[in-house]
C-alpha cells in the first residue's frame, strides 16, 4: 500500500481516485486536529474545520514555496471533491430543516415577532445599501450581471443570515437554553431562517433568471412544488412512516426514505435554478419528526453522521476560492466595512428591537450579540452566490472572513456580557422554548 501524499501520487502519475481518497485523508484529519484546538478555546468545533479549509488554500498553504494548495489538490481532482462538498452540504440543509420545528414560528409572541423581523430587515437594508457602496471595486468578468442588483441583493440576504445550529450548541454550552433571552434567541433564528431561506430563494430566482418566461417557470415550478410538499408528501410521509405499518419499523426503511426523499428534492429544486440546498431544507421542514422519533430516532443522526464527515470537504472547496494574501488595500476596507456593517445591522436590529419591546438592557445586549452568530449557514449562502456570479472573489472573501469573525467574537462577548439567573419563561408574555437544541453544529 502506497503510503505517498496526495501531490506525490499526482506527480507518478496515480489515478484520480487515489488522489481523492488521499485528499479525503488530509481534509478528515486537519478538520479533527482544528476543530480539537477550537473546543480547548471555547469555539463549536465547527468553526475550527471552516479555518481548517480557509487554512489548507492559498490564504496559508498558499504562503509557503512549491503551489503546495495545487500540488494537494490538483485542478483534475477538484471536481470530484467540489460533487462531494455539495453533498455534504445538502445532507447538512435537510437536517437544519428537520431540526427547525416549524411549531416555533407559531403562535410567538408579538415581541419575538417583532425582534426578529428587525433582525432581518435591518441587516439586509444595510448589506444591499453597502454593495452598492462596494460595486465600484468588484471584478465585473467574475460577475454575471453587468449591473449591482445581484451583489445587492446577495451581500443584504448573507448578512440577515443567523446561523442556527450553530446558535443553538453556543446556548447550550453557555447555559442559557433555561433563560429568557436564550429562549428568546432560539426562537427568533428559527423564524428568521425561514425569512431569510425564503428571501435568499426569491434572490436567486431574481439573479439567474433573464427572461419573463423562465422567471414565470421558476415562480410557478417553485410554487407547486412547495404545495406538493406540503400536501402531499407530508401526509404520504406521515401515513407511510406511521408507528402502525409493519414495514416502518425498520430503521433501514426510514433512511432511505428520508435519503431518497431528501436527494430527489435537492434535485428537483435544482432543475428549477434554485440551488439543491433549497430542496433537502424544505424536505427537512415536511418530514414528520413524531413518528421518527417513535419509530427510528437514529434514521436522521445518521444522515448527520455522513454530512460530518463531509462537511469539511466543503469547508476546503470553500477555502481554496479564498485569498486572504490577495485582498489587497482595497479588500481590507472591504473586510472591515463589512464586518462593521454586519455587526451593527445584526446588533441595532435585534438588540433594538428587544430593548423597543420591553427587554432590559442587559438582555438585549446578549440577544445582539447571539443573534450576530453566522457561521456554516453563511458560507452556504456565500458559495451559493459565487457559483452563480453574484459575488467576485475578493468580495466573496471578505464575506467569509465576515462569517467567522462574528462566530468567534460571540463566545467571549458572552462571557463579558453574562445574564443572570432569570428563569425562562417568568412571565405569561413568554414563549415556549424549543423542544431540542438543533444540531452542535
Amino acid at each position: 500500500m502506497s503510503t505517498h501524499g496526495p501531490a506525490v501520487i499526482a506527480a507518478e502519475g496515480g489515478s484520480t481516485a487515489g488522489i481523492v481518497l488521499a485528499d479525503l485523508a488530509l481534509v478528515l484529519v486537519t478538520a479533527y486536529l482544528f476543530a480539537a484546538l477550537a473546543k480547548r478555546v471555547r469555539q463549536p468545533a465547527v468553526m475550527g474545520e471552516i479555518v481548517a479549509g480557509v487554512a489548507l488554500g492559498p490564504s496559508l498553504l498558499g504562503l509557503l514555496p512549491g503551489d503546495l494548495p495545487r500540488l494537494l489538490f490538483p485542478p483534475e481532482v477538484r471536481p470530484y471533491l467540489e460533487t462531494l462538498a455539495q453533498l455534504g452540504l445538502v445532507l447538512f440543509m435537510f437536517g437544519v430543516g428537520y431540526q427547525l420545528s416549524l411549531s416555533h414560528v407559531r403562535g410567538v409572541g408579538s415581541h419575538i415577532a417583532v425582534v426578529s423581523f428587525a433582525s432581518v430587515a435591518l441587516p439586509f437594508a444595510m448589506g444591499a445599501g453597502l454593495a452598492l457602496l462596494l460595486y465600484p471595486w468588484l471584478d465585473k468578468s467574475q460577475l454575471a450581471t453587468g449591473n449591482a442588483l445581484a451583489p445587492a441583493l446577495f451581500l443584504g440576504a448573507a448578512m440577515s443570515i443567523t446561523a442556527f445550529p450553530v446558535l443553538a450548541r453556543i446556548i447550550a454550552e453557555r447555559g442559557l437554553q433555561k433563560h429568557r433571552v436564550g429562549t428568546v434567541a432560539l426562537v427568533s433564528a428559527a423564524i428568521q431562517d425561514v425569512i431569510a431561506w425564503s428571501v435568499l430563494a426569491a434572490v436567486v430566482t431574481t439573479v439567474t433568471v433573464a427572461d419573463p418566461w423562465s422567471f414565470g417557470r421558476t415562480v410557478g415550478g417553485a410554487t407547486l412544488f412547495v404545495l406538493a410538499l406540503v400536501f402531499v408528501v407530508r401526509p404520504a410521509l406521515t401515513w407511510l412512516l406511521a408507528p402502525e405499518r409493519r414495514w416502518s419499523g425498520s430503521g433501514a426503511t426510514v433512511h432511505v426514505v428520508l435519503c431518497a426523499g431528501l436527494l430527489t428534492s435537492a434535485w428537483i429544486t435544482d432543475e428549477l435554478g434554485l440551488h439543491a440546498v433549497f430542496g433537502a431544507f424544505l424536505f427537512g421542514t415536511v418530514v414528520p419528526r413524531h413518528h421518527i422519533d417513535a419509530i427510528a430516532p437514529e434514521a436522521p443522526e445518521r444522515i448527520d453522521q455522513t454530512s460530518l464527515l463531509l462537511l469539511p470537504v466543503f469547508f476546503t472547496v470553500t477555502g481554496l476560492s479564498v485569498d486572504l494574501g490577495g485582498l489587497g488595500v482595497q479588500g481590507l476596507v472591504m473586510v472591515l466595512a463589512i464586518v462593521a456593517v454586519a455587526c451593527a445591522g445584526k446588533f441595532l436590529g435585534a438588540a433594538g428591537a428587544a430593548r423597543l419591546t420591553g427587554a432590559s438592557p442587559r438582555e438585549s445586549t446578549v440577544l445582539g450579540i447571539l443573534l450576530n452568530a453566522r457561521g456554516l449557514t453563511e458560507l452556504v449562502v456565500l458559495n451559493v452566490g459565487l457559483s452563480l456570479g453574484a459575488l467576485d472573489d475578493r468580495l466573496f472573501t471578505a464575506m467569509v472572513v465576515m462569517a467567522l469573525v462574528t462566530t468567534l467574537m460571540t463566545g467571549p462577548l458572552l462571557t463579558r456580557f453574562r445574564i443572570g439567573s432569570e428563569p425562562a419563561v417568568p412571565t405569561a408574555r413568554r414563549t415556549k422554548a424549543p423542544a431540542g437544541e438543533g444540531a452542535v453544529r
